[in-house]
């Protein structure tokens, strides 16, 4: 539903009188100003249809009441109005072409009070009954249908909290907490109305474009795989709470993906990609730079199917440019948002790895001259726009930068409106659905920033310096990591169940450098023992620093394609040094190499 701009600079004042007054609460805590439903709307102030079946519909709430001691005393009403268009190719050939038209709705229903309710439990986010309200919501802008849609919703929504509820406290009398926090936290009301905008992108140009990307490949029969995919979605994301919050925003999304992969003659498989995320599609690269980065992928293919395997390796390694980026991204996105173990069962193990920074505030994570911040306010950096920028979360609580380690020490952490160990309030970083009756938070715009950073040549005769002193043979610096990852289900498996730890991604571009600086491209290799925790063993950053955007999702290694909902982040961070790493050749076993050659591309 599209609405002129003088719609909304008439209806504003309008809105925010609706929502103003909604926190006069009653016993059970919810809003009572909240428009009712039928209730007359003037022409020019009325809000958007959708907006209005939220409003009309949550007004009812305070109908949800059974003989039981718990209330509803917070309700949440979100939902995605969105379109996608998607085109994928591999070798000059269209693979395939898709549009989508959906509205995916999101009720968050809490009974009980802020410090004991029906969320932080194993099966908060479980229902027993079944289901009638439907998954999507109608695409016809009809009222009747969208509130039979939100009714059925806030149906399920309440009964699944009262068994919840109910369980919980079951739960509890059987198993001792050694920690007791409130399961929500407050947050004043917010209010934001962007008018609801559409971009017009013109298939037939990203068709032939994507197409002729992936014709590319065919000059290199190295790249037994090879895919070249383009996706826009766009979308209206609408908020509202009992607690008087409306929000409406813009939340748009185009990238474009390369993708590939082939054998080297032991039949170990080798992989590249690249994916560039932008806000619009007219940010994405001219076609000439598209053009250079598939080739760069294809160019890496060659070189690591030519490559010698690695060999296991302990020494100095250096992370350059968009490597340490990477490096940073993968490492603190998994240790800087909250985590909080949810009530379980009695003798029914949680499926919950606490984060490595969980009790750590005060304490040295990094050297002392490193600092820090995540900052979604934050929009341009040194002329770049910046992916991780927002003003509102996705629970409705305003954005705010947060220096989180500063001279090295670990501050603060990024939080929810879930209390956790070392944060008691949401700090405005909730940009996911989460497990347990709770959202996730995650990272936006993180920089990392050294205080004593040397100029980024004398980085690499550092490297070398190490390598003389301890009389190895070479040492290694890494140039790209495999974050956010391209490997398959089964490859992530097999790196999680042969790690103790949370393991790290692979290196994609791994080089040897030998004393007379000389490199040479090995593969095969994988880290061991890297994780958060090495962090502090930095030797030495450089003075040069790199921008790295990504699509977040919260699986391990942010793996592609996986989870429902991305996150944008861009992590600007310097090269680094570290001063002992452990690598590794990986052990598994080899598929063979195919039997016949490979018919001509070209």
């Amino acid at each position: 539903m599209t609405l002129p701009l003088n719609f909304w600079k008439l209806s504003r004042r309008r809105w925010l009188a609706l929502l103003g007054g909604t926190v006069a609460a009653e016993s059970a805590g919810l809003a009572q100003n909240i428009p009712a439903a039928g209730q007359p709307q003037g022409p020019g102030t009325a809000p958007p249809l959708l907006l209005r079946t939220m409003l009309d519909e949550l007004s009812r709430v305070r109908q949800l009441r059974l003989v039981s001691r718990d209330q509803v005393y917070f309700v949440e009403y979100a939902l995605d109005d969105a379109d996608s268009y998607t085109v994928s190719a591999t070798l000059g050939g269209l693979l395939g072409e898709r549009r989508n038209r959906f509205r995916l709705p999101r009720v968050t229903l809490r009974l009980g009070g802020p410090d004991f309710d029906n969320g932080n439990y194993i099966l908060s986010d479980y229902y027993f009954g079944s289901r009638f309200d439907p998954e999507q919501f109608p695409l016809d802008d009809d009222y009747n249908a969208l509130r039979q849609g939100w009714w059925l919703a806030t149906d399920r929504a309440f009964k699944g909290a009262l068994e919840a509820i109910g369980r919980k406290r079951a739960a509890l009398q059987n198993v001792t907490q050694n920690e007791k926090l409130p399961d929500f936290s407050a947050a004043p009301p917010q209010r934001l109305f962007e008018p609801p905008r559409r971009i017009k992108v013109d298939e037939a140009i990203w068709r032939n474009r994507v197409v002729s990307l992936s014709g590319i490949f065919k000059r290199y029969p190295e790249a037994l795989e090879s895919t070249v995919d383009f996706d826009f979605t766009q979308s209206t994301a609408y908020l509202l709470n009992t607690e008087g919050t409306g929000v409406i925003t813009a939340d748009n999304l185009a990238y474009a993906r390369v993708r590939a992969s082939g054998q080297a003659p032991d039949g170990m498989r080798v992989r590249d990609h690249a994916v560039i995320p932008a806000l619009d599609p007219a940010q994405l690269p001219a076609d000439l730079d598209l053009q250079r980065t598939v080739t760069s992928v294809a160019e890496n293919i060659k070189a690591l199917t030519a490559a010698p395997l690695g060999a296991n390796y302990t020494g100095p390694v250096m992370f350059e440019d968009t490597a340490a980026a990477q490096l940073f991204a993968e490492l603190l996105s998994a240790a800087l948002p909250a985590q909080r173990k949810p009530v379980g069962e009695p003798g029914r193990p949680v499926p919950f790895q606490a984060s490595p920074f969980e009790g750590k505030i005060g304490s040295r994570v990094l050297p002392t001259s490193f600092t820090v911040a995540d900052d979604p306010t934050q929009k341009v950096w040194r002329g770049r726009p910046l992916l991780g920028t927002y003003a509102i979360d996705s629970e409705g609580v305003a954005a705010q930068a947060v220096t989180v380690i500063e001279k090295g020490v670990l501050k603060s952490i990024l939080s929810t409106r879930q209390p956790a160990r070392d944060a008691a309030a949401s700090n405005g970083h909730a940009r996911l659905p989460g497990a347990f009756g709770a959202k996730t938070a995650a990272i936006s715009n993180l920089f990392v920033k050294c205080a004593e950073p040397v100029p980024a040549a004398e980085l690499k005769t550092q490297l070398l310096k190490q390598v003389a002193d301890r009389g190895k043979p070479y040492g290694v610096i890494v140039r790209k990591m495999d974050f956010p990852s391209s490997a398959s289900i089964a490859e992530v498996r097999r790196l999680a169940a042969g790690s103790s730890d949370r393991p790290v991604s692979l290196p994609l571009l791994a080089y040897r450098v030998y004393p007379d600086g000389r490199e040479e491209l090995v593969r095969g290799l994988r880290f061991r023992g890297l994780g958060v925790r090495t962090l502090k063993e930095i030797l030495s950053a450089s003075d040069t620093e790199t921008a790295f955007d990504f699509m977040g999702n919260g699986a391990p290694f942010s793996l592609m394609g996986a989870g429902g909902f991305v996150y944008l982040s861009t992590v600007v961070a310097p090269s680094v040094l570290f001063e002992e790493l452990e690598m590794e050749v990986a052990t598994d076993d080899l598929p063979r190499l195919p039997v016949v050659p490979p018919p001509p591309t070209a």
